[in-house]
C-alpha cells in the first residue's frame, strides 16, 4: 500500500481512555493528530469497567490528576452528552475501624479543600432503603464526583474530536512498527502494509506486550491483571445513586494507605483470605436501565507470562462476590444478565510506566485501575513532554 503523503504531529497507537485523552489535549493546544485503535470497537479495561470516577480512592498525587478529570468529564459533557451523571460517591463502612478510616480521609481531604461528608448510620439507611442495618455503621460521601457508562464514553469522546476539532480516528488499525527517521519524524506501519507519517508517536498499549518492543515490556516490571464483574438483569423497585464502595474497599484503595490508622488496621487482618487472595471489593454502580454492576476481583501475571490470564470466567469467584454483595443491599432479584472479564496492566513498583525510546517516540501503559479516574488529568501534564 502507498506511503501516506499527511504528516501529522502526533500519532497515538491505542484508542483506550489513556490514548484517547492523550489526542484530546495534543488537538486542544492546534496539533495535527492521527488515533489508530487495532480494533473495531475499544476492547480493553477502558469498555471493561464500573465507570466510577472517583479521586477519593487515590493517593495525594493521583487525587490530584483525578480532580483535573472530573473537571474535564464535566466541561465535556456540557457540550456533547458523554454519558456522565453527577451522583456523587459513597463509601460504606462496615465496622468502626472503617469508620475511623473515613474520619482520617475526611481531615486529610479538608486539608486538600476535596469536599466530603460524613454520614451517620441513619442518614446511610434513609439515602439507600435498600441498605441492609446490620452491614452499615456510618459513610463518607463524595458530592463533586461523577460516573460514566464505559461502553459509551470513549466511543462519544472520539466522535466528539472528530466532529470538533478533526482527529483523524482509524479503527481496525494494528500498527506493527515504528521507525523514528533522522530529520524525519517518524514511519509507522500497520498489518495491511499501509505506513503513516508523524512528528512523534505515542504508544499507548494497554495490556498489547507482544506486538510493539515485547522484550522491552518483559523487563519493566509490568503485571497483566484480569478483573471480573457481574450485571443483574433491571431492578424495578431498587435505586442506588452514584457510585457505591464498601468496607473491602476502604481497606483496599490508595487513598486510604495515607491515613494514620491504615497500617495498624492492615496488620489485624488475616495473612490470607479469599478476599486478599484474589483483590476482591464490593462495589455497586446503577445503569440507567435499573440494572446493577457488582464486583470485582482481580488476578495477576507478570507481563512475560500474561498469557496465564485467560477469558474464561472463574465462577467461585463470583458466587464469593455476590454472597458479600448480598450482606450488603436487598435487591430485586440476584439472577444475572451478563458476566465478564476485562484486563489492564500496572506497574509492580511504580504508579504508571512512561519510556522514552528518543524524543520522537514515547511509550505509556500500567496506569493500573487508575484509568477511567487519572488518564484525562494525568495526560494533560504528559502530554507537555512529549511535545
Amino acid at each position: 500500500m502507498p506511503y501516506q503523503s499527511k504528516k501529522y504531529d502526533l500519532a497515538v497507537v491505542g484508542g483506550g481512555i489513556l490514548g484517547t485523552f492523550h489526542a484530546y489535549h495534543a488537538l486542544l493546544q492546534g496539533h495535527s493528530v492521527i488515533l489508530l485503535e487495532k480494533n473495531k470497537i475499544v476492547q480493553g479495561a477502558t469498555v471493561r469497567n464500573f465507570g466510577q470516577i472517583v479521586p477519593s480512592g487515590m493517593d495525594s498525587k493521583w487525587q490530584a490528576y483525578g480532580r483535573e478529570s472530573l473537571d474535564i468529564y464535566k466541561k465535556l459533557q456540557s457540550y456533547f452528552d458523554i454519558s456522565v451523571r453527577e451522583e456523587g460517591t459513597i463509601y460504606l463502612a462496615s465496622d468502626q475501624e472503617e469508620m475511623q478510616l473515613l474520619a482520617e480521609l475526611r481531615a486529610i481531604n479538608q486539608k486538600n479543600d476535596y469536599p466530603s461528608e460524613l454520614w451517620s448510620k441513619a442518614k446511610c439507611l434513609k439515602a439507600y432503603p435498600n441498605l441492609k442495618p446490620d452491614y452499615v455503621q456510618g459513610a463518607l460521601y463524595f458530592p463533586e464526583e461523577v460516573n460514566v457508562s464505559p461502553s459509551m464514553l470513549v466511543h462519544r469522546v472520539q466522535d466528539f474530536l472528530v466532529d470538533q476539532y478533526d482527529l483523524v480516528l482509524k479503527k481496525k488499525t494494528k500498527i506493527i512498527a515504528v521507525e523514528a527517521i533522522e530529520n524525519k519524524g517518524c514511519k509507522l506501519r500497520d498489518n495491511y502494509g499501509q505506513e503513516y507519517a508523524a512528528e512523534k508517536v505515542l504508544i499507548c498499549n494497554g495490556t498489547d506486550f507482544q506486538t510493539l518492543y515485547p522484550a522491552l515490556f518483559e523487563d519493566a516490571g509490568l503485571l497483566a491483571v484480569k478483573l471480573q464483574m457481574l450485571q443483574t438483569h433491571p431492578q424495578s423497585k431498587v435505586n442506588l445513586p452514584g457510585s457505591i464502595l464498601t468496607g473491602l474497599s476502604i481497606r483496599r484503595y490508595e487513598a486510604f494507605a495515607e491515613c494514620p490508622s491504615y497500617a495498624d488496621i492492615k496488620a489485624k487482618e488475616p495473612a490470607q483470605s479469599l478476599a486478599k487472595d484474589y483483590g476482591v471489593h464490593i462495589l455497586f454502580k446503577q445503569e440507567r436501565d435499573g440494572s446493577v454492576i457488582i464486583g470485582d476481583t482481580h488476578e495477576y501475571a507478570d507481563a512475560r507470562d500474561q498469557d496465564e490470564l485467560d477469558f474464561a470466567i472463574n465462577e467461585r469467584m463470583n458466587d464469593f462476590v455476590i454472597e458479600e454483595a448480598q450482606k450488603i443491599f436487598h435487591l430485586d432479584n440476584w439472577s444475572m444478565a451478563r458476566r465478564w472479564s476485562g484486563f489492564y496492566s500496572q506497574c509492580k513498583d511504580s504508579d504508571i510506566f512512561t519510556y522514552d525510546l528518543d524524543n520522537k517516540i514515547h511509550i505509556v501503559t500500567g496506569i493500573g485501575g487508575k484509568g477511567m479516574t487519572g488518564s484525562p488529568g494525568f495526560a494533560a501534564h504528559h502530554i507537555q513532554n512529549i511535545l
